[in-house]
């Protein structure tokens, strides 16, 4: 059954890879050709679920590729493969014939084949490759209106700081060699001698929460709503953001294997939960509103794998899947329908584009974790764990779910206003409006909308055992009745207030937090000042050194070389000269052919040399663009060539 999970990822990245680059030929074919794709994958994760089979290759001496659906990868495998198929579904209806319909659904597919090696990864250096693409892809989705320069700002803003973080990866490789993690599967990990156990655990926990805009990388997810809404719906619902959580919760033996890892991922993602929760509250762009609040979602995904509580993360991951991708579908509709984002100018939406209305209201009460609806469920099992763990961490914990209701309430409460006098006065601020809603956008927004609302049944006693079993958990801590009634209570009340108060931020938060809440608390200003213009300022550094001291040096050296030379041809043509005075005509003829040899041959051999390191010094300096994301591709096709050499050679 090896051949199933081969297929499962092959499929997709094939397909994508096949119409990203195409071009424009297949743009009339590539919705039809990408949902059949996706539909299919979708059919594949189903079966592997069933199935759980596994497979593993020769990768490096003594390191093997491993890939295995059984468990939590079964339950990631078909929840990223539906919701790729939901939102290439409605995709279809977002671009025009005129755009490259072939890249953007190709690129789609390429990251949700590589989201899926991700989750089926078993061993780290697959899970390497597979995290590299996922970002290489992502940044060409965030950027995909490449021509707008804000928007290719935001993605390389958004790149580089997973880049950063994502380096600790590469750390924790490299520690779990040097600690005798044998063939770097993720079992052997926890097995990591120490002290290289702490900087392998040290280095995925940065990853992961790099990968998940957690606290300080939040930032990032605010610039990639620059991205077209379809990409955030794949993006920042159930992909790559759930990507860090999902590796906690998967390494979270790892992380129960040192005193320190626990505590501090359960308290970066309380405090995210809350602290990205108040953001939320704060901003008046719809998307936003839904980048902060995924980033605080995330929040509880991150605390569940530092207090222990595996299946309460993974619940708590699919519910939020489901909810997140349907509000930023519906948000995304409104965008192409009325041309505007902003709250404000949003009043009314939903009463005038009804099917969209009703298919957000569904989300964002789920959002809110009002009972009995799928996220209040999952965020009771969380918060049972939580608590099992630290009465501080369920305070918090709790006090976050208070604040999701209020900006969940918050969006709800503008698009379900009475339309204003004179909504179009509003609109097309951001592209112009179309004024409709594409047919195909319904179908996945019913479908999302429906799991928010049912996944609920997780929770109830026999579903929620299942998913313990299946998750190799059955003795995690259940919500007690109290803590569902407390929690039920608190969300309500909140949801209430936040409703019948007439709202703005400035009502409910002080002027200096709505400040900084608006702009994300200036963490990227905090970047810049701490990490960019350092980095910057050392670079600067370097290249002047390069240019006086090294170039400088060669220079130097060269000139000398060159001196030499001139000095050593003056003696020789003195020597010649007087070669010709002492021996006569004879001697003058072996003298003229020597000076042959030496001006046709020796000179003619030293400008070859010359030439030639010429040549290869333009064609070395060809790739030297200074353009990041060249080099980025260079490395990656170095990389796919070195992997090749390797696989073909064994």
């Amino acid at each position: 059954m090896s051949s199933l999970i081969w297929l499962l990822i092959a499929l997709p990245l094939a397909a994508g890879a096949a119409l990203a680059v195409t071009g424009t030929r297949l743009n009339r074919q590539a919705p039809a050709l990408g949902v059949l794709v996706a539909a299919t994958t979708l059919g594949l994760a189903v079966a592997a679920a069933l199935i759980g089979p596994s497979a593993s290759v020769p990768l490096f001496a003594g390191v093997r590729a491993g890939v295995a659906v059984d468990g939590l990868s079964a339950v990631m495998a078909i929840t990223v493969a539906a919701v790729t198929t939901a939102v290439l579904v409605f995709s279809a209806g977002e671009f025009g014939e005129d755009e490259n319909r072939g890249r953007f659904f190709g690129l789609m597919l390429l990251f949700a084949g590589s989201m899926l090696v991700t989750v089926t990864a078993t061993t780290l250096p697959l899970l390497l490759m597979a995290w590299e693409l996922m970002g290489a892809t992502s940044w060409a989705l965030i950027g995909y209106w490449w021509h707008d320069p804000e928007r290719a700002r935001a993605a390389d803003t958004a790149f580089l700081t997973t880049r950063t973080a994502d380096l600790g990866l590469y750390l924790a490789a490299g520690a779990a060699m040097a600690g005798g993690a044998g063939t770097l599967s993720f079992d052997t990990l926890p097995h990591t001698a120490s002290p290289w156990l702490h900087l392998v655990t040290a280095g995925i926990v940065a990853a992961a929460l790099g990968k998940s805009a957690q606290l300080p990388f939040s930032f990032w997810l605010s610039r990639a709503m620059q991205g077209p809404s379809p990409v955030s719906a794949l993006l920042h619902s159930a992909t790559m953001v759930a990507a860090g959580a999902y590796l906690l919760l998967r390494l979270h033996p790892l992380l129960a294997a040192t005193d320190w890892a626990g505590p501090v991922v359960a308290w970066t993602g309380a405090v995210t939960a809350l602290v990205l929760g108040v953001v939320a509250v704060a901003q008046r762009d719809l998307k936003q509103l839904l980048a902060a609040s995924t980033a605080s979602q995330i929040g509880f995904m991150v605390l569940a794998a530092g207090s222990g509580g595996v299946a309460g993360g993974t619940f708590q991951l699919v519910a939020h899947a489901a909810a997140k991708s349907g509000l930023f579908l519906a948000a995304g509709a409104w965008l192409t329908a009325l041309g505007t984002k902003q709250l404000p100018a949003l009043r009314g939406a939903a009463r005038t584009h009804r099917l969209v209305g009703a298919c957000f209201t569904v989300g964002a009460l789920t959002l809110a974790g009002l009972p009995p609806l799928s996220l209040w469920w999952a965020k009771d099992d969380v918060l049972a764990s939580a608590r099992a763990e630290s009465t501080g961490l369920y305070v918090v914990g709790l006090t976050a779910a208070s604040v999701a209701a209020v900006y969940s309430v918050k969006a709800l409460w503008y698009v379900t206003r009475p339309l204003p006098e004179n909504p179009q006065a509003g609109y097309d601020t951001e592209r112009p409006g179309t004024r409709r809603v594409p047919s195909a956008s319904a179908a996945p927004l019913l479908v999302l909308a429906g799991a928010a609302a049912a996944l609920g049944v997780l929770a109830l006693p026999g579903p929620a055992a299942w998913l313990r079993d299946l998750l190799g958990v059955p003795g995690e801590p259940s919500p007690k009745a109290w803590e569902l009634g407390l929690s039920a209570a608190v969300a309500l009340t909140a949801a209430a207030m936040a409703w019948w108060r007439p709202f703005s931020p400035r009502t409910l938060l002080p002027p200096a937090v709505v400040r900084y809440a608006e702009g994300w608390l200036h963490l990227e200003r905090a970047a810049h000042a701490i990490v960019v213009r350092p980095v910057i300022a050392t670079a600067r550094a370097l290249a002047v050194f390069d240019d006086r001291v090294v170039d400088g040096a060669v220079r130097q050296a060269a000139r000398g070389g060159l001196a030499v030379a001139r000095r050593a041809r003056r003696l020789d043509d003195a020597s010649i000269d007087a070669a010709v005075e002492s021996v006569g005509r004879g001697g003058l003829a072996v003298a003229r052919q020597t000076r042959r040899l030496d001006d046709g041959g020796i000179d003619a051999a030293v400008s070859a040399v010359a030439s030639g390191a010429r040549s290869l010094g333009r064609w070395a300096r060809r790739p030297q663009t200074g353009l990041l994301h060249q080099y980025y591709a260079q490395a990656a096709v170095g990389f796919c060539v070195l992997v090749l050499i390797v696989l073909l050679v064994r």
